[in-house]
């Protein structure tokens, strides 16, 4: 498993087709956890990379925000499961869930 370079998610267009997980983070800064800091703010499954991106581009349109996807996967990973763990991780590790999740409804 492996993600890709992060780009600005303003600028999320010719991404690849097919299932992926999403991380978001902030372009500078950091957030203060209950545990430690970090910049990250969202994680996402998504069925499609492009129209998660784009969506989370509207969504966060207000935000200086950077993202980045899974461009290797291992074979017969569940990617869902992938993403939770990757939340759970977090949430265990600066007590809480990333910003963005805890302000907003999980978008779809």
């Amino acid at each position: 498993m492996r993600f890709g370079d992060w780009y600005p998610l303003s600028t999320a267009r010719d991404l690849p087709d097919g299932e992926t997980v999403l991380q978001l983070r902030l372009a500078t800064g950091l957030v203060d956890y209950a545990r430690g800091k970090s910049a990250m703010v969202w994680y996402q499954h998504a069925i499609n990379t492009e129209d998660a991106a784009r969506a989370l581009a509207v969504r966060f349109a207000a935000h200086d925000l950077v993202c980045r996807h899974l461009i290797e996967v291992d074979a017969g990973v569940d990617l869902q499961a992938f993403c939770a763990k990757l939340r759970g991780d977090f949430e265990r590790r600066f007590g809480s869930v990333p910003l963005y999740e805890q302000q907003q409804p999980q978008a779809p």
